[in-house]
């Protein structure tokens, strides 16, 4: 019975030259940095930080979910019909209440307490969430429906 010669590792490696190593690096580190690359969350997916009433408009005409964290009488007074309140000094307490798995838009009176409310809700782990410029005064001023008390 013949034995056949197997060579063993460190002879490869002599015959392997020192620049085909660094060859191999370079191409693990470039393959690495792409499987980390594509495996993001596209671009499109990320929420902006501010959306314009016409742009909150159509989301809410797609049935997007709509958070007001305004007042109980701010809320009373007039609001979206079919968007959920939960005060901004309540967010915290009351987050569980907001879907997870939905984008969210969040408006205010005027647009200041609603940009609060969205980086509340991203620390919180939310990711597909926004807030609408302008709040909902500029909202019931270009026309879209409002409800309550006073619209």
């Amino acid at each position: 019975m013949v034995k056949k010669h197997r060579p063993s590792k460190t002879s490869i490696r002599k015959r392997l030259p020192p620049w085909l190593w660094v060859a191999l690096a370079v191409v693990a580190v470039v393959a690495t940095g792409a499987v980390l690359l594509l495996s993001r969350k596209p671009a499109a997916e990320e929420s902006p930080n501010e959306i314009s009433i016409s742009q909150a408009h159509e989301k809410y005409q797609q049935g997007v979910f709509f958070l007001d964290v305004r007042t109980q009488a701010e809320w009373d007074s007039y609001h979206i019909p079919n968007t959920t309140l939960i005060p901004l000094d309540q967010l915290a307490a009351r987050v569980n209440e907001v879907p997870q798995d939905s984008e969210i838009v969040v408006v205010c009176r005027t647009g200041n307490r609603s940009k609060t409310g969205r980086d509340q809700l991203r620390q919180a782990g939310y990711e597909q969430v926004t807030s609408m410029s302008g709040g909902v005064n500029a909202w019931r001023s270009a026309g879209y429906p409002v409800e309550g008390n006073n619209p």
